[in-house]
């Protein structure tokens, strides 16, 4: 089974997701340039609201390079010497099959379980003489392939079973393939309803101890940004959810419950101090299908014209939202299709079949869980 989710939600002055030179990310689509914000900086916005929505801290993960650092301070905390911690710890991560440069940070980011920390400092109290005199033998301080025991340690302090932010977005460790995780999710890049055109903030800022008697700006600068109308798709397979949870009903139920009101609420935080792009989605469809998905853009490979629209964009992006989505219906049958729950904050909805509109979001949400069972 599976839910989907399709957001439209409008941004005045923003630069929620930057490139490489700092502009906004955009895409060109249907022949026109769209304001984009990648699905890696969706994902991260969400999962960072997880304990908001029913997730304990503890069935939540890290990204992190960190992991000899915050093992070495739970090794002092239990009494161990820091220095010495430190050493023990980056022999461990090495001997666990991981890569640590100069700096003790790993070759790359980890998704781990909060839990993580503490099993590697376990794992390194256990075998603390060992680890300190591997730490003392160069050689053996090099990333190795761990043997069948170690391996296991390895597979014990990176099970992600209990994992939400894992099962949901998934993982994959070049090292060793054991470690993979199938993603429940997929999320794509949000993009603009219709064309946009990056515009620049030119600004001035002025020393407010300068004397009176000196004119003009003190720093000047340009910061990049866009207005836009975006569409948002995710959607959640709830077999591959329960499989990654180790078949825990209950986890899963709360996974899915959080994962739906963490996506709906999620903001990227880009410049959000100098621009507070805090809006919400103003209109939404959701779906509960047996199999399949359907992510909506085509509704707008032809952009939607805002002076077309008399500026109303939103209204005119839900109205080809809906459009294309019940064009799917009739042409591909909506057999598979289990519930279909549309709302906005207007209260009107184009196309919505009957009963199948909903008055707020605490109801939408609802219903839509209500159909799977969690």
């Amino acid at each position: 089974m599976i839910i989907e989710i399709h957001l439209l939600q409008s941004f005045p002055v923003s630069n929620l997701n930057r490139d490489d030179v700092g502009q906004p990310k955009t895409a060109t689509f249907g022949g026109y340039t769209r304001a984009r914000i990648s699905s890696q900086c969706q994902k991260r916005a969400a999962r960072l609201l997880f304990t908001e929505y029913g997730l304990d801290e503890s069935a939540t993960a890290v990204r992190t390079k960190r992991l000899v650092e915050k093992a070495a301070e739970a090794l002092a905390a239990r009494g161990r010497d820091p220095e010495q911690a430190r050493d023990v710890a980056r022999v461990a991560v090495r001997a666990l099959g991981f890569g640590v440069d100069g700096k003790d940070l790993t070759q790359y980011l980890l998704f781990v379980g909060r839990q993580a920390i503490e099993l590697l400092a376990d794992f390194c109290d256990r075998e603390w003489d060992k680890l300190v005199k591997a730490a003392d033998d160069k050689k053996k301080a090099e990333k190795v392939k761990p043997d069948k025991e170690t391996l296991a340690e390895a597979q014990r302090i990176l099970d992600a079973t209990r994992v939400a932010d894992v099962a949901l977005f998934g993982r994959m460790i070049a090292d060793n393939k054991d470690f993979n995780v199938d993603a429940a999710s997929q999320v794509a890049h949000a993009i603009s309803t219709h064309a946009v055109a990056n515009d620049f903030d030119f600004y001035t800022a002025v020393d407010d101890l300068k004397p009176d008697a000196e004119a003009g700006a003190d720093m000047i600068g340009t910061v990049d940004f866009n207005t836009a109308c975006y569409y948002r798709y995710a959607n959640l397979n709830l077999v591959q959810l329960l499989k990654n949870l180790g078949e825990d009903k209950d986890l899963a139920a709360r996974a899915a419950q959080a994962w739906l009101y963490a996506f709906v609420h999620a903001v990227p935080s880009g410049k959000q101090n100098s621009m507070a792009a805090l809006t919400m989605p103003s209109a939404m469809l959701g779906v509960v299908r047996e199999r399949g998905a359907w992510n909506l853009a085509n509704a707008f490979l032809k952009p939607v014209d805002g002076k077309k629209a008399d500026g109303d964009v939103l209204a005119a992006s839900l109205e080809a939202l809906m459009e294309h989505f019940n064009q799917l219906r009739r042409f591909y049958g909506d057999g598979q299709l289990r519930t279909v729950v549309a709302a906005s904050v207007t209260g009107h909805v184009p196309y919505a079949g009957e009963g199948e509109t909903a008055a707020t979001f605490a109801e939408f949400a609802g219903r839509l869980l209500a159909a799977t069972g969690a």
